[in-house]
This record gives C-alpha cells, structure tokens and sequence, in this order.
C-alpha cells in the first residue's frame, strides 16, 4: 500500500508532544509498505527520515483545511495517517485514521498559551460539546489514541464508532545513569506552567523537604509564573533553566533523587518515560495515566497536598536502588517500534475496512 503520513504538526526546533510522536512513528515504520510523507514546510524534513519521498500540503491551520482531501487525493494515496483528528476529511478518495491524544481541554480548557487569539478562541468553542470531536472522528475509517486510559474516555464518552488502537507514546533511546553515580537531593520538572500542570504543589513542597533540596524546572518559564513559584519555596530552591536542551535536560535527571510531576490530568506522560529510561525513578500525582505508566516503579501522591509529595519523595528516596532498577524495566515496554508497527496496523484494519 502508498500510505501518506501527517507530519505537518512537526515542530521545527524542538519538539512537543504531538511532533515527537510523528517522528517516533515515522522514525519506526514497518518496511511493509510504501510511505510519503506530507510536510508544508520542508524544514520539518530535519526530524524525520531521509529516506522516505515527501509531499508539500498547506498547514493544518490553513483556511482550506477541512476540503484539504481534495489536495491528498491527487498524490494517489491508499491512506493516510495523522497524528491529530483535526485533518479535513470531505471527499476524500483513501482510507483515513485519525489521532486523539487525550481530553485534557474538556476538563481545563484554557488553550496553549503559544496559539494566536482566533485558534485560541475556536479551541474554546470546540471543547464546549463533544459534537465536534464526535463529528470528526467518525469521518475517520479509525482512531488511534496513545494509552489505555484515553481509549477508555473514548469508550465512555461516545466519542467515536471507528476502531480505536492504541499506540503508546514512548521516549527516544537516551545512555542511562551510571551505576553509583552522583545522586543529589533534586526533583525535576519537565512541562509547562499551565494551570492543570499544578507546578504550584511541587513548589510548595520544597520548604517541607528541608535544607538541600532544589527543584529543576526545565521549560520556557514566564516572569510571572518564575515569580509566583519562587514565592512557594525558600530561596534558591527552584533552578528555573527556562528551555534546557535535551542533553542538559538529560544530565540534570541523571543526577537527581526523581522526576516529579503534580497534574491534575495528562494524556500519558513522555517525561515519566524519559526519566524511568536512565533510571530515574518518579514520583507522581495518583492520577489513572500515570498509574497506567509507571506501575508499580512510581511513587504516587495527592496532587492537591505539597506533605503527599514530600512523603512520596521520602518513600523513594527509602527504596532508591529498588525504584531505579524497576523503572528502567517499566519504561522498556514503551517504545517506538512497537507504537510505529500499532499505527500500521490500524491502518491496514481501516483499508480493509472500506
């Protein structure tokens, strides 16, 4: 089969969730079939293969994007695969199988602080009522989604009448941590300060941890949320390293007692699966996605209490040794080859299917 892979949701830079789920996809692809990728700008061609012929499309946020099949269908594709579920659908002439990561934007429906004011408008006004996802998903021939947990939301809600598959998000292959290595009285932060995140939590239970311990938080902060979080903790307690690059980001987990994360809601959990890779073990909010992630490895918490989480953070650090070696078996059963080869397979069902 010609199928044709979305990466038009590829970030240029740097990824985010969505972008490094298509290139872990495409990085992965089953030497089955026959694959274009579809691209509106080529520089988003520096994260993916080079191996594999691409198709220029206008961007997924372009005016003309639910009649884009009538674009698609002249490249004489068999199906197409888009991490996303916002891909036009009308008229198209393949089979189609559409991507819904999580319902995050139901329960905290504040949009992506980087979008323009009309998306972020319209973001709003899609999430006031399932019709619009429901609508979208069964002009799909299937869905995938990236956890259990999401396909059970799915499930619940009605969302779709499509087969739904899930392929687990998974984290690039990184060099562990070196056995007996340094470990310092540090957490790690990797996410954003938007309010479901609840970074406020983690912050507040510095003081509670005592002298010593520093919390790193690795992404883009603003001055306003630096300043709201360095009035929760004693000074000097949060390293705000404001965008650090994967190595860094890397090098900093390998060193610290956990990662640790306080959100109300996830759609997975790319961080957690970073951090159990090289042996870090987490500690996390008790919240079903990362229950689903990190298993019996984790160390759990109420996300609403800064004392759960220095508990949490006191019970791993009793059972480090035992918490490393069980989070780098945990995050061996994410991986990309196994969610590039579910896609494909999702795929096929929904050709077979027509």
């Amino acid at each position: 089969m010609r199928i044709g892979i979305d990466c038009r949701y590829v970030r240029i830079g740097r990824h985010d969730g969505i972008s490094r789920f298509t290139a872990g996809v495409v990085q992965n692809l089953p030497d089955r079939h026959d694959y274009t990728l579809l691209v509106h700008d080529e520089r988003q061609l520096e994260s993916l293969r080079d191996d594999l012929p691409w198709e220029l499309l206008p961007a997924p946020t372009d005016a003309g994007e639910p009649l884009i099949a009538r674009r698609v269908n002249r490249l004489g594709l068999d199906a197409v695969f888009s991490p996303m579920q916002t891909m036009g659908a009308r008229g198209r002439a393949y089979a189609l199988v559409l991507t819904l990561h999580d319902l995050i934007y139901y329960r905290n429906r504040t949009p992506p602080r980087e979008f323009s004011w009309p998306i972020r408008l319209g973001w709003r006004a899609f999430h006031l009522s399932w019709a619009p996802q429901r609508f979208l998903l069964n002009g799909a021939d299937g869905v995938v989604t990236v956890s259990e947990t999401t396909a059970g939301l799915i499930t619940d809600h009605w969302l779709t009448k499509r087969p739904v598959t899930v392929a687990y998000n998974a984290a690039d292959p990184a060099p562990p941590r070196a056995a007996g290595g340094p470990r310092e009285r540090s957490l790690v932060y990797m996410g954003s300060f938007m309010p479901y995140k609840n970074v406020e939590t983690l912050a507040a239970a510095m003081p509670l941890l005592g002298a010593g311990w520093t919390l790193h938080c690795m992404s883009r902060v603003s001055d306003a949320d630096r300043a709201r979080l360095d009035g929760l903790a004693p000074a000097g307690a949060i390293v705000f390293h404001d965008g650090a690059t994967d190595d860094e980001y890397l090098d900093v987990l390998r060193s610290a007692t956990a990662l640790a994360t306080a959100s109300y809601d996830e759609g997975f959990g790319i961080p957690l699966v970073e951090s159990m890779g090289v042996g870090t073990p987490v500690v996390v909010s008790d919240i079903p996605i990362f229950r689903e992630i990190g298993g019996d490895a984790a160390e759990y918490f109420d996300p609403a209490s800064p004392s759960a989480v220095a508990a949490a953070v006191r019970r791993v650090e009793e059972r480090w040794d035992e918490a490393s070696a069980q989070s780098v078996e945990r995050a061996g059963r994410f991986r990309w080859e196994d969610s590039a080869e579910q896609v494909v397979r999702a795929v096929e069902r929904a050709v077979a299917g027509r």
